[in-house]
């Protein structure tokens, strides 16, 4: 009961993503409208992380599962994109190192903000 408790919050949220990318007109996909409502619900308490924590783990795990449909379509239709082949793996690796380096500096930002973060707490309990 648990999970299926756990899915209805995400898929609510992932629904009224769908709502908003209805009725917004930005070129911006309706899981990312999700994502970004789940991730303020998560940050003002809304949600807790423990209502959510175990079938996100589990959708994380099957992710790359997920990947095997879309890419067995560009196998069976590669005749019709070889003639941009080329371009596309250029685009999907600079995309690729694109999000590497986005999310590697943010990750260093994080770190050297918590540090921060902890050295201002231990001076204050000093």
């Amino acid at each position: 009961m648990k999970y299926l408790q756990q899915l209805a919050i995400i898929v609510t949220i992932n629904f009224i993503g769908e709502i908003l990318n209805h009725f917004i007109p930005l070129p911006v996909p309706a899981s990312v409208y999700g994502l970004v409502i789940l991730f303020i619900c998560l940050c003002t308490g809304i949600v807790k992380v423990h209502q959510v924590d175990d079938v996100a783990r589990f959708l994380l795990a099957i992710m790359p599962i997920m990947f095997l449909a879309p890419n067995v379509s560009i196998i069976n239709s590669f005749a019709q994109v070889k003639e941009q082949a080329v371009s596309l793996v250029i685009i999907a690796f600079v995309s690729m190192m694109t999000v590497m380096a986005v999310t590697s500096l943010t990750a260093q930002w994080y770190i050297r903000l918590k540090r921060k973060h902890r050295k201002t707490e231990a001076k204050e309990d000093e």
